[in-house]
């Protein structure tokens, strides 16, 4: 296996998995349109920083994201970590946090931030990984109709 950076020719090789994950898993309406808009905002971003993992050929999955600067510290958010379906519950998904850990913090991150679904998967994949609920933020949303 190996990790390497992604790049924006990637988006084809993750495209079907994006959407069978976020479509099949968590019960999303992603097109290949409006994925590819998605994955192609955060791969294009300024200071964007994500990488894929592969076997051979074959995408097992990725994480992107990028780097935030702070008055004081730069941060890494974690927007995505999409593993495919039948490659999960084998520790990968750990393995490739733990490696995007690793390297931004050789590239200056403080820390990692991210947002997840409140539900008891989400909480127990993150939290063995040592991730815990921030009691000094809250995330506010105004639906506009």
């Amino acid at each position: 296996m190996e990790v390497r950076e992604m790049k924006l020719s990637d988006i084809e090789a993750v495209l079907p998995m994006y959407l069978a994950y976020y479509n099949d898993q968590e019960d999303g309406c992603w097109t290949e349109e409006s994925a590819g808009k998605r994955i192609h905002q955060v791969l294009s971003m300024e200071d964007s920083y994500s990488l894929i993992l592969e076997d051979g050929n074959l995408v097992l999955g990725f994480v992107m994201g990028y780097f935030k600067q702070y008055d004081d510290i730069v941060g890494y958010t974690l927007e995505e970590i999409v593993i495919a379906f039948e490659h999960q519950n084998k520790g990968i998904g750990s393995a490739l946090l733990q490696e995007i850990e690793r390297r931004v913090r050789e590239r200056g991150a403080s820390c990692v931030e991210l947002q997840a679904v409140l539900d008891e998967r989400h909480e127990r994949y993150y939290g063995k990984a040592g991730y815990r609920n921030a009691s000094n933020f809250v995330m506010k949303v105004k639906w506009l109709s």
